[in-house]
């Protein structure tokens, strides 16, 4: 997840993203990025947090009024019109995950990279999380990268790509994996494919 926003150092080989080398200039308003542990200013308020983010985003007096509209648009996305005015410190843990998320969206992104954004979150709130990714993708048209080891999660997405210690297990549909594997659910299906792949090292391991 990291080199895909170009953050990861030491990364061997090419990686681009939006036909520009990930982590390029270029590619900071269209990509954002939502790290695990919510990256706000806890003495800051939320709208404060984003108005600041936004100027980082769009220097200068000219994009003052694009800043202005696009904070307020992050924080109607998020559901945190009620708590513009209070410190990100005060919040509950949902809520500061929410503020990280406004900001990613700050840039109106063409690709949102999510590195397990509702760990830790009641039912109700990853649901609205959800809700909202899937608007996203089909009314904005974001490309939405999630990391989750949640399986019931992986049920919400397009597209798969399953993946244990380093190595890639498949990359298909929530359906096309059910299917090729006899299973009822993706976690079946993955741990399915889990027992696949070590029942393969132990065979090739015992002909050598």
């Amino acid at each position: 997840m990291r080199a895909v926003v170009g953050t990861q150092a030491k990364v061997t080989g090419t990686l681009d993203v939006l036909g520009h080398p990930a982590g390029h200039p270029a590619l900071r308003p269209r990509v954002g990025y939502v790290t695990q542990a919510p990256s706000v200013y806890t003495d800051l308020t939320v709208r404060q947090n984003l108005d600041y983010f936004a100027a980082v985003l769009r220097p200068g007096r000219r994009h003052r009024d694009a800043r202005g509209e696009a904070v307020t648009r992050a924080i109607d996305d998020v559901d945190l019109a009620s708590h513009t005015d209070a410190l990100a410190g005060t919040l509950s843990g949902g809520q500061r995950s929410r503020v990280s998320l406004a900001v990613a969206l700050l840039g109106t992104p063409e690709l949102l990279v999510l590195d397990e954004p509702t760990v830790g979150l009641d039912p109700v709130l990853r649901r609205d999380l959800w809700h909202l990714f899937h608007t996203l993708a089909a009314e904005r048209g974001t490309t939405i990268l999630v990391s989750s080891h949640v399986m019931d999660e992986a049920e919400r997405c397009h597209r798969l790509l399953l993946m244990r210690e380093g190595e890639i297990l498949a990359d298909d549909t929530p359906a096309a994996l059910r299917a090729r594997t006899g299973s009822d659910t993706v976690e079946a299906a993955f741990l399915h494919l889990v027992d696949e792949a070590s029942a393969t090292a132990t065979r090739q391991e015992a002909t050598r």
